[in-house]
């Protein structure tokens, strides 16, 4: 069996970190792995398959004979690396927002458009996390007719922001039953025993960019580029795995029995329709696996061409991590 090298920029994040976990858990045919982050962490070493592995800082000539990049870190550290990842002749798998729009550039969920990670020149984007998992929930449906519109509330879990984000609510956590004054930093607004119904930056909508990501990810996935989407994006105090509630109109009416039976039998998805004596998902159900749980699925009362579902799926993993991983493991079968 062929074996590749591959590096994961950002290593020591948390998405660094469950990549390199799922690389393993896969059993993804590895020669060497090297793992790159700041100056601050290089010399220090990480776990891999039973072994200490030195971490390196990562620079432009850091990528010189690796067969796949999995980045993990801001889009400025991604545009900033990708031209010498490219030239190094490695395919770059990015996790950040960098290239997602880029025409140029695949947007890849594996289960439902990962042939379209084979056009690559030399930079696949992994998408936004909660449109990964919603993308996943819907695209079976969107196979049996096209869905026009969608309505999205997203109910996004802490992770989200990453670990900064985990030991926030958990200090707050910690504060409140202490009865001691709760600090923030990474929220703008205390997240224990809270909602922020506002993540990313507003745009000139009125929309937060967050938001956005729903209708202009979601058209390049589900390759369906007039598809119309209203999102609200809520920061929820949930450790991990996000949750979403979507309403969608598809181009002919789609009865709840077919519905079921194409997300039933989509790859990576799990319809719950009798789970512990309940018909729904929770963040906690998913959380440490790649299944996107779908439950809830009924008739939309204003519109009779028209679904309402509720899906979750483990943002670091699914949503992140385990997605360019599968994308990885996609080329490689190719």
């Amino acid at each position: 069996m062929k074996k590749y090298n591959v590096a994961v920029l950002g290593a020591t994040g948390a998405v660094g970190q469950e990549m390199l976990n799922i690389l393993a858990e896969y059993d993804i045919p590895v020669n060497t792995l090297l793992p790159l982050a700041s100056a601050r962490s290089a010399g220090s070493t990480i776990r891999f398959k039973g072994e200490d592995i030195v971490i390196r800082e990562a620079k432009d000539d850091a990528f010189a004979g690796m067969d796949f990049v999995l980045g993990a870190v801001e889009k400025d550290q991604s545009k900033q690396f990708a031209p010498a990842i490219v030239k190094s002749g490695a395919v770059f798998i990015d996790n950040s927002s960098a290239f997602r729009m880029d025409p140029d550039v695949p947007l890849v969920v594996p289960e439902i458009n990962g042939e379209d990670a084979r056009a690559n020149h030399g930079i696949i984007s992994n998408p936004n996390c909660s449109t990964i998992i919603t993308a996943m929930a819907i695209a079976g449906i969107a196979r049996l007719s096209p869905i026009r519109t969608m309505v999205a509330c997203t109910y996004q879990a802490v992770s989200g922001a990453g670990q900064n984000g985990l030991i926030e609510l958990e200090n707050q956590m910690k504060a409140l039953a202490e009865g001691k004054p709760v600090e923030r930093k990474v929220f703008p607004h205390q997240i224990a025993l809270n909602v922020i119904p506002f993540i990313g930056s507003l745009t000139d909508n009125d929309y937060t960019d967050e938001e956005m990501k729903m209708q202009n990810e979601g058209r390049k996935i589900l390759h369906l580029p007039e598809l119309k989407v209203t999102c609200a994006c809520v920061r929820v105090p949930v450790m991990r795995s996000h949750s979403i509630a979507v309403t969608l109109r598809t181009e002919r009416a789609v009865s709840v029995d077919e519905a079921n039976e194409a997300i039933r039998s989509f790859p990576g998805c799990r319809l719950i329709e009798d789970y512990e004596g309940r018909c729904y998902p929770t963040p906690l159900d998913t959380s440490g696996q790649d299944l996107v749980w779908v439950g809830r699925v009924r008739r939309d009362l204003t519109d009779d061409n028209g679904l309402t579902l509720w899906c979750c799926g483990d943002q670091i993993r699914k949503g992140a991590a385990s997605n360019a991983v599968q994308i990885l493991q996609y080329l490689i079968r190719e």
